[in-house]
This record gives structure tokens, sequence and C-alpha cells, in this order.
């Protein structure tokens, strides 16, 4: 470990050994004793030991978070100190910033200003969403006379919600806060591979005041945790974020009891530069859009597409600043690239790239897993650019996951339109052009939940974040996030004088 990483290890109060299951407002061990170590992805170093929940633990949380549910006074709570309690979360994340940044990229390997970028908008999250829960109502409609109709919005019950490893702390507030804030009970399973921060944010809902049994945090695996969760009888709803093959499995298994399911699975999103567009500012846009995060993002902008009018001098410019990316030290705030996950994810990236190269595409940049001085025993992949490529090939159809793009000329506007639709998936898009028609043109025909506009991001909170096809559906971030986690009850009654008879018995 380097020097740096021994002044932040002494420093934090929240990195420690070990980290338990949170059930029932509870630190506890898992029944069986089992524990599994997380890795530090930039070193390949131990970070820390976790509690390893069984099927008897997801039964002890569903349990708790049931009778809370049922029984407890979290949902009966008016808005105003549900919204009270989440803005102490949030100030408690504030409160601790720097902490919970070291932690995250001690779990993910993540650069400095990425993971300080993340655990902000967490903290906005709680946040957004404590405000968004006071006009969050049911509404007056029009019915007959002498009938009164209105609404009421209604808490689901028990959450079932499954978080990715890209985005681990950021994740887990997307679908904690909305959740919580309309009174909902979660049982939430992190990521094996980094389940840390959500497991911290678990301590500090109990900290801020929400009661035994509504937050739970049981890591674990996927192939037993995550599935008993999902087909749980007394779950209600399940919430997942990851890739496309495991949403669909989830899916079916939740069919079974007839849950309600939120997906927001994989994508391989365009990215379309126009002759007329910045060029500077869309090769920068088009930098951060695959190389963000590592490109170990949903919405990364891997397919990129520029007219073949300013292809040549925007490819110049593009692959002169990829060359100049840093990679090293992710708590060095100069390093713009930080890590990959594991050596599985590794070699899932490289193979794709190999496969680009066997179907005589051309690597311009990159290519190979990257060397990285004092960080030998870490997982590092170059940040790698590949041109000369058809729309039948691997790489330009699946998900790669990792900082590689492919890059493809285009003609005109219903030609882009055509490529950036022939593909399974729909979450993100970016749009790179000075006409503001050809924009919204182009924006209205784009088949995705998300189009960028001379911007480089994807998200805010309270814009929603969710995809077409078979990047999944309902969304995220958003006030309409609020309905996902409720029911809306209908209750009509009448008014008039007389007596109904409507069978005229």
């Amino acid at each position: 470990m380097t020097a740096t990483h021994e002044v932040n290890k002494e420093q934090t109060s929240l990195k420690r050994d070990y980290y338990q299951l949170i059930i029932n407002g509870e630190k506890v061990d898992s029944i069986n004793n089992e524990r599994f170590p997380t890795y530090n992805p930039a070193t390949g170093e131990r970070v820390a030991e976790v509690a390893k929940a069984s099927k008897e633990d997801v039964e002890k949380a569903v349990e708790a978070a049931r009778n809370a549910f049922d029984h407890g006074k979290w949902k009966k709570y008016p808005v105003g100190r549900r919204a009270k309690i989440l803005n102490k979360i949030a100030a408690i994340m504030r409160s601790r910033f720097d902490e919970l940044v070291e932690l995250e990229i001690l779990d993910t390997g993540k650069s400095l200003h990425a993971a300080q970028g993340q655990i902000m908008q967490a903290i906005e999250d709680f946040e957004f969403y404590a405000g968004a829960i006071v006009g969050h109502r049911g509404v007056v409609n029009n019915v007959p006379g002498q009938f009164h109709n209105y609404t009421e919005k209604e808490p689901v019950g028990v959450c079932a919600q499954i978080i990715p490893w890209n985005y681990p702390l950021m994740m887990a507030a997307w679908k904690i806060a909305p959740a919580i804030a309309v009174g909902c009970s979660v049982i939430v399973k992190p990521a094996s591979l980094t389940p840390l921060t959500a497991i911290v944010l678990g301590e500090i809902c109990i900290e801020a005041g929400v009661p035994e049994g509504v937050v739970n945090i049981v890591p674990g695996s996927g192939a037993d945790v995550g599935d008993y969760l999902v087909q749980h009888p007394k779950v209600d709803k399940v919430a997942f974020t990851g890739s496309t093959p495991v949403g669909r499995n989830i899916m079916e298994k939740a069919s079974q009891t007839l849950k309600r399911v939120t997906l927001e699975l994989g994508g391989k999103s365009p990215n379309i530069v126009f002759d007329d567009a910045d060029l500077d500012a869309a090769v920068d846009g088009s930098l951060f859009g695959i190389f963000y995060n590592t490109g170990q993002s949903c919405e990364a902008r891997s397919r990129l597409y520029v007219h073949e009018n300013i292809y040549d001098e925007f490819m110049t410019k593009f692959i002169e600043k990829t060359k100049k990316l840093k990679l090293g030290n992710p708590f060095d705030k100069d390093t713009q690239v930080g890590a990959i996950i594991d050596q599985k994810q590794l070699n899932v990236i490289d193979s794709y790239v190999q496969s680009a190269r066997e179907d005589g595409a051309e690597i311009v940049v990159g290519g190979k897993p990257a060397k990285v001085e004092g960080f030998e025993n870490g997982f590092w992949y170059e940040p790698t650019i590949i041109t000369n490529v058809t729309h039948d090939m691997k790489v330009v159809r699946e998900e790669i996951f990792g900082p590689v793009v492919v890059v493809m000329k285009f003609k005109d506007e219903k030609e882009v339109i055509k490529l950036a639709n022939d593909t399974e998936y729909g979450l993100g898009s970016a749009i790179w052009t000075k006409d503001g028609a050809k924009a919204t043109r182009v924006a209205n025909q784009i088949q995705a939940g998300i189009v960028m506009i001379n911007c480089p991001f994807s998200a805010f909170p309270g814009t929603p974040f969710g995809g077409y096809k078979q990047s999944g559906f309902g969304r995220e971030l958003c006030i309409e996030t609020l309905d996902l986690y409720t029911e809306t009850k209908s209750i009509l009654s009448y008014y008039g004088s007389r007596p109904l008879n409507p069978l005229g018995v």
C-alpha cells in the first residue's frame, strides 16, 4: 500500500478490518459466521472482510423488513418527519464526505474525481427525495355528479434492492432514498465486489433515526442472497441495476410471485458528432463519455459516430487527448482513469479487443492491459480506440464495460439515426451539433431513455434515468421514481341524498 493510502487509513474511522450485516437496526455477524474478503482493484491488496449472508440471514432480514412495514411506525410518519430524517442522512454523509470517498476508492479503484462526484450525488439524492416526498400525493378526479373520487399513494411494501459494483454508494442511494421516502422497508444486497459503502450507508440510516427493520443490508452471493430475495413471497418489489442477462433472470423469477420489478440494465450508447459541432467540446465530451469511471458505466457512450467531413480532424484530436489520459494512483487528483474492478473483468475487456483484431478492425490507441508504476498488482487497461469496424462485429454490438470505444464515419442524419438505433439496447445517447432544430429532430428519433445534447453528463437528481428496449424499464433519480415504490389507491364515494338502487329491485 502506498504512503498516501497509509495516511488515509489512519485518518478515517469508516475504514476498518471487518464489516457486519445490518438486520433489524443492528450490526450482526452472519448466522454461519462466514466472511469474504474485498480487494482494492488498484493494488490487488485486501481491504477488509465482510460478513457473508446466508439464506437464513436473508430470512431474518425479510422478517425484520416485513414486521417494520406491517407493524412499525415508519410508513405512518408524517411526510415531513420522514423528510427530516432523509435530510439528516444527507447531513451525516456530508460530514463524513472525505471518509466515504476514500472507502469508495479503496473498494472500487476508481479515480478521486469520479468518487467525489458520485458520493456528492448520493448525498444530493437523499436531499432531493426529502423535498420530493412532501409534494407526492394523490389527486381528485372528475366523476359524475354526486360521486367523489380521489386517490392516495401508499407504499408498496418490502423491497429487495440489488446494487451493482460500478457505482456502489450512488446506486444504493438511488434505490434506498425513494423507497424509504414513501414509507417502504428495504433489504439491500450490495455487489460482493464492492459492499463497503453500502453497508456504511445502512449504518448512517440507523444513526439518522430510521427505525429498526426499515433498512437492512445483506451482502452475499447473487446465486444465494439475490435469488432468494427475488423469489421470496414476502418481498413485494425488486429493483435491480446490472447486466441484461441477469435482469432477464430476475424478471422471470419475480414473475412467479407477481412482484413489481424495476430494471436498469446494460447499454451500448451511441455518441453522434455532426460536422457543425463545436469540435473541441465534442472531443472533450466524447472522452468523458467513454473513459469516465474507466468505461465501467451502463450508459458509457461506447459507439462513436463522426461525420465524414470532420472525421480526420476529430480523430486527430481525440487520439491525441486519449494518449494523454493519466492512469495511476486513484487518490492522486491528476489521475483521470482508474482501475478495472477485477481480473475477470479485465479478461472480458481484453477478449473483446482481441475479437476486434480478429475481425479486421484497427486498434489505433491502447488495446492491452496497462502497466502502472507502483500499482503492478492492480487491474488496469489502456484507454482504447478501435476503428475500421462494421456493425455486425461483436465489439460494436455487445456491451464491453471498459475503456473501449469503437469509432465509425457517417454521411448524413438519416444514416446515423439508423445506425444509432441498430442495437438491442436503449439507455443513453449523445448528440453534438450547433443546430438546435437538428438536435431536437434527432433526439426525437433516438430510441433511448436519455439523450445528451452538447453535454457529457447523463443525470442529476431530478432527471429521469432509465432505458428503452433491453436496457430495462422504470425511471430512477426523479420524482416519478416515487410512483415505482407506491400503490395508487382509488377511493370512490357517493354523497347523494337518495339511496342508490342500480338493479331496481
